[in-house]
C-alpha cells in the first residue's frame, strides 16, 4: 500500500536523522505514532504526514523537523517529497503506479485481500426474526448489512459462520397458532374476527398474511373440508407448528432471493429442549451469582458492570429472554468460535451489558462478544417520510424488493453507518439516473465493459479474442504509465492518475472496514471510484490511433472494472456488463 510505503520511508528516515543528531533533542521514536492522510489540496501531493507532534521531544520547529527527515529519506527515485510547514508531502512516481496496475492484473478477484492476518473463526448472527410473519424493512437492513459484513470478513481472510437464531420458544408461537385458527374458521365460512379490544388484540397476529396459511392448512387436513365444526378438535400445537413452519419457509425463500445465505438456522426451542438453558442457570447458581427475591430468580449482573441485577426466571417459573440468550452465547463459545458478532436493533441496547456480564460470570471472556446496534429505516416517497404503520403498501421487505429490485435494496440498505437512521428514497432508488447511487455505480462498470469489448473487437487482438490482460506483455506493463503521460491532454493525465490512486485505496479500505466492522464504507468507496472513472472517461479518449497509448489506457479501464467488481461482490450487488 502507498500509505505503508510512504510511512516506512519517513519512519526509517526519522531513525536515521536521530542517529545523526539531526532532530534536536529527540532520542527515540515509536513506530506507528504518525498518521498518514490525504492533503486537502491535491496539488500538495498524494499523501501527507504531519510531524509537528515530534517537536515536543525534538525541541525544534516542525519545518526543521520535516526538512531533516526528508533529507534522510533513502532512495527518492521516482517519487517526490516536499515540505510545507510541519507536513511532509508525498507524490508517487510512475513505477509505483505501474506496479499497482500490475498487482491488479496478477491478483484479479483477490486484489485487496491482505497477505497475512491474524485469522479468527467468527460466528456472525443477524436478522434472527420471530417466525410469526413476513420480514419488515428493518429486517432487510440487518440482512443486507450482515451478509455484506460476512463477505467482507471472509474476503479479509477470516473464517465466518453465518447463523440465524429462530425465536420459536416463546408465547408468540401460541399467539400465531390461535391467530391461524381464526383465519381457518373464516376460510370455512364462519363469522368470526379478531378481538376489537386493543389489549386483547395484542394476543393475536391479525395480519392478512395468515390467510394463505389457512388455505394451505385446510388442504392438509381433509376433515376440515367445508366443515368448521372440526376446527377446535385439532390440537392448538398442530396449528402452531404448521404456521411456524410455513412462515419459516417464507422467510428462508425471501432470504435466498435477497442473496443472504445462512450456514445454520438455530432454533431456540432446541436450545431449551437440550437442557442447555437449565445448565446455565445451575452454573450461575453454583457460582453464587443468582439469588431469589419476590418469587423470581435474579442474576447479579451489577457485579459485572450492569446498572442493575436482572431477572432470569419469573415468579411463575418461566424463563426470561435473557436466560436463553445467555445459554445461546455460551453454546457459541463451546462450539469453538474465537469471536461472536451480533447485529441487534438499537432497542436491544440494554441487553449488551447483561449478556456480557453473564459470560464473565460463567468464566468466559466477554470481549469475545461484539454487538453492532443498528438504527431503523425510514421510507421516503416523493420527498416525504412515510410512517410504516400507516401505509398498507411496501410494509414488508418483499414488497420493497419487488418495487425497486434486489440490487437497489441491498445497496441502499448498506449505504449508511449501522448506527445511523437510514432514509430509503423509493422513487430515487428506481430511477436510471446519476442521482441514484446504485445505478451510477453499475453504469460505470457497464461502461468499462463496453469500452473493452469495443477495443478487443475493433482494435486490439482481433484474431485470438484474448482479454486485455493477455494483450499486455511484460515490457508493455513497464510503459503503461509513461505512455499514458505522453498524451498532450493534461486533464486526461490528471484524471487517469487520480483513478489509479483511487484504485490503490481499495487495499486500505478492506483492512479498515474489516477491522471496524463497517460496510457502508464500501458503498461510499464505489461511488467515489465510479466518479473518478466517469471523469476519466469524459476527459480521455481511450481507443486512439496509437496502439501503445490505447493499450495503456485500456489497462487502466480493465483495472477499474476488476476492482469495482470486487467491491460490489462484497456488497452482493451485481456488476452488469451491459445496461
Amino acid at each position: 500500500m502507498l500509505r505503508d510505503y510512504f510511512l516506512n520511508k519517513v519512519e526509517d528516515a526519522i531513525q536515521n536523522a536521530i542517529a545523526e543528531g539531526k532532530l534536536g533533542q529527540m532520542s527515540e521514536y515509536t513506530k506507528g505514532s504518525l498518521p498518514v492522510e490525504k492533503p486537502k489540496n491535491p496539488e500538495f501531493g498524494d499523501l501527507a504526514i504531519n510531524v509537528s507532534s515530534l517537536a515536543r521531544n525534538a525541541k525544534i520547529a516542525p519545518p526543521m523537523i520535516a526538512n531533516a527527515i526528508v533529507e534522510n529519506i533513502a532512495d527518492k527515485a521516482d517519487c517526490e517529497y516536499s515540505v510545507i510547514g510541519g507536513f511532509i508531502n508525498f507524490r508517487a512516481g510512475d513505477s509505483l503506479l505501474t506496479d499497482l496496475l500490475k498487482e491488479i492484473y496478477e491478483k484479479k478477484d483477490n486484489f485487496g485481500r491482505p497477505d497475512n492476518i491474524e485469522k479468527e473463526k467468527i460466528i456472525l448472527e443477524y436478522v434472527s426474526a420471530n417466525p410469526t410473519g413476513p420480514f419488515h424493512i428493518g429486517h432487510g437492513r440487518w440482512a443486507a448489512m450482515g451478509s455484506a459484513l460476512a463477505n467482507l470478513l471472509k474476503f479479509y481472510g477470516h473464517e465466518v459462520y453465518q447463523e440465524f437464531y429462530i425465536n420459536d420458544a416463546g408465547s408468540q408461537i401460541q399467539k400465531l397458532g390461535r391467530s391461524l385458527i381464526i383465519r381457518v374458521k373464516q376460510e370455512l365460512g364462519e363469522t368470526i374476527d379478531f378481538p376489537e379490544d386493543e389489549i386483547e388484540r395484542k394476543n393475536y397476529y391479525p395480519g392478512d398474511y395468515l390467510i394463505p396459511v389457512a388455505k394451505e392448512f385446510i388442504k392438509a387436513h381433509p376433515q376440515l373440508q367445508n366443515d368448521s365444526t372440526n376446527v377446535d378438535t385439532i390440537d392448538l400445537q398442530v396449528y402452531c407448528d404448521f404456521a411456524k413452519e410455513y412462515e419459516e419457509k417464507v422467510q428462508r425463500d425471501l432470504l435466498d432471493k435477497f442473496r443472504v445465505h445462512f450456514d445454520k438456522f438455530y432454533s431456540e426451542l432446541t436450545l431449551h429442549n437440550s437442557g442447555k438453558v437449565s445448565e446455565c442457570v445451575e452454573k450461575l447458581r453454583k457460582s453464587g451469582k443468582i439469588y431469589e427475591k419476590e418469587g423470581a430468580v435474579w442474576f447479579k449482573s451489577s457485579d459485572f458492570g450492569d446498572d442493575q441485577d436482572r431477572v432470569i426466571k419469573k415468579a411463575d417459573g418461566s424463563n426470561t429472554y435473557l436466560t436463553a440468550d445467555i445459554a445461546y452465547h455460551v453454546d457459541k463459545l463451546e462450539r469453538g468460535f474465537d469471536r461472536m458478532i451480533d447485529i441487534w436493533g438499537a432497542d436491544h441496547h440494554g441487553y449488551v451489558a447483561r449478556v456480557k456480564a453473564s459470560l464473565e460470570a460463567l468464566g468466559y471472556d466477554p470481549e469475545k462478544l461484539e454487538i453492532l446496534l443498528g438504527q431503523l429505516v425510514n421510507l421516503v416517497i416523493n420527498g416525504n417520510e412515510v410512517r410504516m404503520g400507516k401505509r398498507k403498501n411496501m410494509v414488508t421487505l418483499e414488497d420493497l424488493i419487488d418495487e425497486v429490485g434486489v440490487d437497489a435494496t441491498r445497496f441502499w440498505m448498506s449505504m449508511r453507518n449501522i448506527d445511523t437512521t437510514l432514509d430509503f428514497d423509493i422513487e430515487l432508488a428506481k430511477t436510471n439516473s446519476d442521482e441514484n447511487p446504485v445505478f451510477y455505480v453499475q453504469y460505470a462498470h457497464a461502461r468499462a465493459c463496453s469500452i473493452i469489448r469495443n477495443a478487443i473487437n475493433d482494435r486490439i487482438d482481433t484474431e485470438t479474442g484474448n482479454t486485455i490482460p493477455a494483450v499486455l506483455s511484460e515490457d508493455e506493463f513497464k510503459n503503461i504509465i509513461s505512455e499514458f503521460n505522453k498524451d498532450r491532454a493534461l486533464s486526461a493525465v490528471q484524471d487517469g492518475r487520480k483513478l489509479v490512486l483511487k484504485l490503490e485505496e481499495f487495499k486500505q479500505l478492506i483492512k479498515t472496514s474489516a477491522q471496524t466492522r463497517q460496510v457502508y464504507t464500501i458503498c461510499r468507496y464505489v461511488q467515489e471510484l465510479a466518479s473518478e472513472f466517469h471523469s476519466f472517461y469524459n476527459s480521455t479518449r481511450v481507443i486512439t490511433e496509437e496502439i501503445e497509448l490505447t493499450k495503456s489506457r485500456l489497462s487502466l479501464v480493465w483495472a477499474f472494472k476488476t476492482v469495482l467488481a470486487n467491491a460490489l461482490r462484497i456488497l452482493a450487488v451485481s456488476a452488469p456488463e451491459r445496461m
